[in-house]
Order: C-alpha cells, then sequence, then structure tokens
C-alpha cells in the first residue's frame, strides 16, 4: 500500500502547487481590501502575483541543483515546510508587505515540489511500472489551471479568502509529517542523503551531544510563535478590547509598530529560540546546519547571481500594463539588472571551482537547444491558457466556470498528449516528435484565430481546442528527453529545472506580448471601424494573440527539428522522460 499512499502524496503536493499559482484570480478584489488597496488601483497588487512567480522561477535552478546533491526526499519535505509556513504568512497578513512574503515563499516551496514529487514517484516504482504513476501526477498539474479559479471560487462560497491559505498550511504540514514518516519505512527507498560534506558515521555522534533537547525545545518555540504570531496578527477583538490582555498590543514606545509591542516581542523571541534550536548540535526539528552546507555546495553565489537574473524578466513582465507597454515603465532597468547579474553569473561559472549548472553541462546542442524550443512552447501555451477563457466570456459562456469548462477540453488532451510523446520516443527522434506536436498547436491556434462570435456552440470547436493540447502534450516529454539525453546523470535535476524555468519564462514573455500586441490591433481596427461594438473588438484582439501563439508554435517546430538531430533520445527510459515532462 504505501506506494500507492506515496502517489497521492505527490498527486495532492504537486495540485496544490499548481493550483497556488492560479488560486488568487478570484480572491485577488478581497485581499487587496484586507491590505488596504482600493479595487481601482490594481497595479498596486500586481506583487501578490508576481512574488509567487518570483519565488518560483529565481529558486527553482538552486532547488534541482540540491536534489542532485542532497537527494529528492529532504528537498520535497522542506519544500512542504517552506510552501506552508508561506501559506501562514499569507493567511494571517495585515499588509501588502507580509502578503507578498508570505506569496513568495508559497513560491519557492511550490517549486521545489515539483521536480522533488516526481523524483520521489519515479524512484518508488519500478521501471516498468512507472509510466501510469507519473502520467497521472503530470495530469494532475497541468490542471492546476482550471482547479486553481474553481477551488478558490469553492472556499470563497463559504469562507473569507484566509481559509484558500489556511487549507494550504494544513494539507502542506500533514503531507510533511507523512513524508518523513515513510522516508524510514523498509517499503520506501531511502532516497535522501546525508548532507554534502558530512558522513553517515558522523551525524549520530554530533547529535548525541545534546540528544534530543533541541528537537523539544525547538517543538515549544515553534507553538510559541505560532500561537503569538496569530494573536500578533490578526489581533481579535476579544482579546484586543479587554482591560488586562488588551495591554499586549499596547507599544512600549509612543508611535510604536506591532512588533514592539509585548505579543509582538515574544514572537519575535520565539522565532530566536526555534533558530537557535535548528543551529545547536542534535536532533533539531529542521537541520538548518545541513541545509547551509548544501547550499554551500551547491554554489549559492551563483544561485543568487542566476536568481537576479531570473528576478529582473520576472518583474519586468509580470508587472507590466499590456496596455501600455510590454513591460512596465521600470522594465528596461530590470533587464538591465538581469543582464549584469548573467554577465557576472557567465564569469563567475568560469572561476568557481563547483559552479552551479556545472561545466559543459549544457554544451551540446540538444541541451541548450531544448532551453530555446521549451522558452518558445511556453510563450505559445500561455495563449491557450489564458485567451481561451476570455474568448469563451466574450462569446458564449457567461459565468467563469463555463469558461474553465471550455478549456478543460485542452487540458485533458495535453496529459494524453504527453503520455503518449513519452511512449514513442522509443520509434521516433525527439525532433520529429516536437515537431509534430508544436505544428498540431499551430494549426489550432490559426483554427482559433478564424473563430467567430458562435463558434463555440458548435461541435466542432472541440477539434482545435483538443488538437491543440494533444499537440502540446506530444511535445512536453521529447523535449525533457533531449535534455537528459544530452547531460549526465548527476544534473538531471538542473537540466529539469531550467526546462521549466525556460518554459515559465517564456510564459511571462509571452503572454505580455501577445496581449500588447491583440490590444494594439484592437485599437488599430477601432480607429478604422468606430461602429464596431466591445465584443467584436475584444474578439479580434483574441484573433490576434491566438495568431502570434500559431506562429511562435511553428517556430518551435521548426527549431526542434534542427537541435534536436542529435539527440540520443531512443535510450532514454520512458518513465524518467515523463518525470522530468511534470
Amino acid at each position: 500500500m504505501t506506494p500507492r499512499v506515496l502517489l497521492g502524496l505527490a498527486a495532492v503536493a504537486v495540485a496544490f502547487a499548481a493550483i497556488d499559482t492560479y488560486v488568487v484570480v478570484l480572491a485577488l478584489p478581497d485581499m487587496m481590501a484586507a491590505a488596504g488597496i482600493p479595487v481601482d488601483e490594481l497595479q498596486r497588487a500586481a506583487p501578490i502575483v508576481s512574488g509567487f512567480l518570483l519565488g518560483y522561477v529565481a529558486m527553482l535552478p538552486l532547488i534541482g541543483r540540491i536534489a542532485d546533491l542532497r537527494g529528492p526526499v529532504p528537498v520535497l519535505v522542506m519544500a512542504l515546510v517552506v510552501f506552508s509556513v508561506g501559506s501562514l504568512l499569507t493567511s494571517i497578513s495585515y499588509d501588502l508587505a507580509t502578503m507578498v512574503a508570505g506569496r513568495f515563499l508559497q513560491g519557492v516551496g511550490g517549486g521545489g515540489l515539483v521536480p522533488a514529487t516526481m523524483a520521489l514517484v519515479a524512484a518508488t516504482y519500478p521501471v516498468e511500472r512507472r509510466g501510469l504513476p507519473l502520467g497521472l501526477v503530470s495530469a494532475v498539474q497541468e490542471f492546476g489551471a482550471v482547479l486553481g479559479p474553481l477551488f478558490g471560487a469553492v472556499v470563497l462560497s463559504f469562507s473569507s479568502w484566509r481559509a484558500i491559505f489556511a487549507i494550504n498550511l494544513l494539507v502542506g504540514v500533514l503531507l510533511a509529517v507523512t513524508v518523513r514518516s515513510l522516508r524510514g519505512t523498509s517499503e520506501v527507498p531511502e532516497l535522501g542523503a546525508a548532507a554534502p560534506g558530512t558522513s553517515t558515521t558522523d551525524v549520530p555522534s554530533s547529535r548525541q551531544k545534546l540528544g534530543f533537547i533541541p528537537l523539544v525545545v525547538g517543538v515549544l518555540a515553534g507553538l510559541v510563535a505560532a500561537v503569538a504570531g496569530w494573536i500578533e496578527f490578526i489581533q481579535p477583538a476579544s482579546i484586543k478590547r479587554d482591560l488586562t490582555w488588551g495591554e499586549l498590543f499596547v507599544p512600549y514606545v509612543v508611535g510604536g509598530g506591532r512588533w514592539e509591542t509585548p505579543i509582538g516581542v515574544i514572537t519575535l523571541a520565539a522565532l530566536l529560540v526555534l533558530l537557535v534550536s535548528c543551529l545547536v548540535p542534535g536532533r533539531n526539528l529542521v537541520d538548518l546546519r545541513g541545509w547551509f552546507r548544501s547550499l554551500a555546495d551547491a554554489d549559492l553565489t551563483g544561485a543568487a547571481l542566476f536568481a537576479v537574473a531570473l528576478a529582473g524578466v520576472v518583474l519586468a513582465f509580470a508587472t507590466a500594463d499590456p496596455e501600455v507597454a510590454v513591460f512596465n515603465p521600470q522594465g528596461p532597468w530590470f533587464l538591465l539588472g538581469s543582464a549584469v547579474a548573467l554577465v557576472l553569473l557567465l564569469v563567475h561559472l568560469r572561476r568557481s571551482a563547483t559552479p552551479i549548472v556545472p561545466r559543459g553541462a549544457l554544451r551540446a546542442v540538444p541541451a541548450w537547444g531544448s532551453l530555446l524550443v521549451s522558452f518558445l512552447v511556453g510563450w505559445a501555451l500561455i495563449a491557450a491558457l489564458v485567451d481561451v477563457p476570455l474568448l469563451a466570456r466574450t462569446t458564449t459562456e457567461e459565468t467563469q466556470l463555463g469558461a474553465a469548462l471550455i478549456l478543460l477540453r485542452f487540458l485533458v488532451a495535453l496529459p494524453i498528449g504527453a503520455v503518449i510523446g513519452g511512449w514513442l520516443l522509443h520509434r521516433a527522434p525527439a525532433g520529429v516528435l516536437t515537431a509534430a506536436g508544436m505544428v498540431c498547436a499551430s494549426v489550432s491556434f490559426f483554427w482559433m484565430a478564424q473563430w467567430g462570435q458562435s463558434s463555440l456552440d458548435q461541435l466542432v470547436s472541440n477539434v482545435p481546442l483538443v488538437l491543440g493540447g494533444f499537440g502540446f502534450g506530444l511535445a512536453l516529454a521529447p523535449v525533457n528527453a533531449a535534455m537528459l539525453a544530452s547531460t549526465s546523470e548527476d544534473a538531471h535535476g538542473l537540466a529539469s529545472a531550467l526546462v521549466v524555468v525556460a518554459r515559465m519564462v517564456g510564459m511571462l514573455v509571452g503572454i505580455s506580448v501577445l496581449t500588447t500586441w491583440g490590444l494594439r490591433r484592437l485599437y488599430a481596427e477601432a480607429d478604422a471601424h468606430p461602429g464596431l461594438g466591445t465584443k467584436a473588438l475584444a474578439l479580434i484582439q483574441e484573433r490576434a494573440v491566438f495568431t502570434g501563439a500559431g506562429v511562435a508554435a511553428a517556430l518551435a517546430a521548426v527549431l526542434a527539428l534542427a537541435v534536436f538531430a542529435r539527440a540520443r533520445t531512443r535510450a532514454v527510459d520512458v518513465a524518467e522522460v515523463l518525470r522530468a515532462a511534470g
């Protein structure tokens, strides 16, 4: 039963990581109100969304490298812990800064959940049985785009937005505890290694110094910090108005903030004790010393430069107002910072003894080519995820649920295509399979670019949706297979993470460029034909977006044929490819 239990845990973990990317779609107005942001100042709330993306994308290379060095199980557990802490901070946040910090930590944890969970499932099942469970987990992840808004809608129907993240916290803690307890069972492979630089014989001797004292102190300090922090952030009226207990919220100095109150000091002191208990020798709640060693071995300097380079791109495009420009007014400065960080990263990689990207890891044409193809795949894919529901709302669907069901036809076909693409890898080259999939996607987009006001009412409208989803799924496995076949085994975690990063960056850049292009087409048609109605103009915009996505998909097909020609993917295990494709 343990493998089945682990499959369920993996599916839930991946689902919540995917759902959390989109869960704020419906909750954002209420979250803005809690942070004191007026509804007509939506741009101020952009960091709530971009903060999650920043943590997810910028930290993924470091997490992938640590998974190579330390093993996926410890990374999975720590990712769940970070995700849970971020969910807690978001659920009790009272201002924008706290809310963004929580979302950032959720992104960091979510970014670590995906590759670690896939690796865990792949190691639990034998080779001949990995395909189906890994395909199911991949399917769960792809459904996140629809399940996120639906999950938010269900929770908001009976509770506040804080309950969404409270549920995330509960699920994250339960998963972390369960996975940690299953790690040592005989039925589950022990994937986690001792911290780099620490032998297995050294660990017990160091822990015998203080025994379980740090663990007990850490648990107690954590409970005090959690309770005091909850009181500090929520400030229940029944406690705050009490003549005695209300003094907990009175600052020590005139004009002092929340952290200068007795309850604030108690929270900070408990957190400090928790931190110290995780650093001293003995059995710890969290082995921070081991993780610090892992960070050092994973090249923290290189990871920081990598994060800055990616952060500049995320901030430039994720916070853009497409009605004004492709990226926001500070976008050129963000991109300049990314360029400087990239140059410094390249210099660091040449000089470091143990760089985050091992020397020669991406030297092969299929390796760096897979990043370019993945970028274009993400560029095109985001158009379907975002603009198919928008077109549905513009034309035939009156509710968000109805629009989500239209997109569901696309999403159902995507994991089916991914499984078939992995199965065909032993029979066809990666370049041919990727090109075939992206040609299907390109045809789908050009077909949708011809849709009219009533096209979605026709049964034939299912054909381009299913064709597009199947095409993207068909291309996912070959792209990852080309990367895996062209990199060494000790860099597969990092390589898979980079493929995901390239796809995410492609999504960010693609949606900004395509939306800006579509709006310009809308404005041009509005000037040329003043009598056009709102729906007609919106349809023109969506058609332009689909046309641009079709071009990007076609470019991906041509590029895949060129760069994957030497990729020896027929020898790559199908299950391993499906794991990376997640």
